[in-house]
């Protein structure tokens, strides 16, 4: 069974840092690029970052460029967001996803590909 499983969410102060995790099973996530996703009540969907598979290069939305990190860790089949500087603004669910048309070569890639596998999702709230 192909799944993606976020985990590493909470409670953050301002300023403080989270790391995400995106865990795969059933399939080697290596293969794919992958991409973290996030939603604030009442707001539409942010596409947030993006790894390749093939040279492993990152792109970042504007809002969090400089302060979050795509990174990911082949032999243990997981995608990592690192979350520093949070801001209350950065509350939100945040998702993982991926495709097999997916090749993140831009951050505009992440907003025109139709994302086919979706992790849950993982609560971030940043608040004092």
């Amino acid at each position: 069974q192909v799944q993606l499983v976020e985990s590493g969410g909470g409670l953050v102060q301002p300023g403080g840092s989270l790391r995400l995790s995106c865990a795969a099973s059933g399939f080697t996530l290596a293969y794919y690029a992958v991409a973290w996703f996030r939603q604030a009540p009442g707001k539409e969907r942010e596409g947030v970052s993006c790894i390749a598979n093939s040279d492993g290069n990152t792109y970042d939305a504007d809002s969090v460029k400089g302060r979050f990190t795509i990174s990911r860790e082949n032999a243990k089949n997981t995608v990592y967001l690192q979350m520093n500087s949070l801001k209350p603004e950065d509350t939100a669910v945040y998702y993982c996803a991926t495709d097999t048309l997916f090749r993140c070569v831009s951050y505009e890639d992440i907003i025109a590909t139709d994302f086919g596998s979706w992790g849950q999702g993982t609560q971030v709230t940043v608040s004092s």
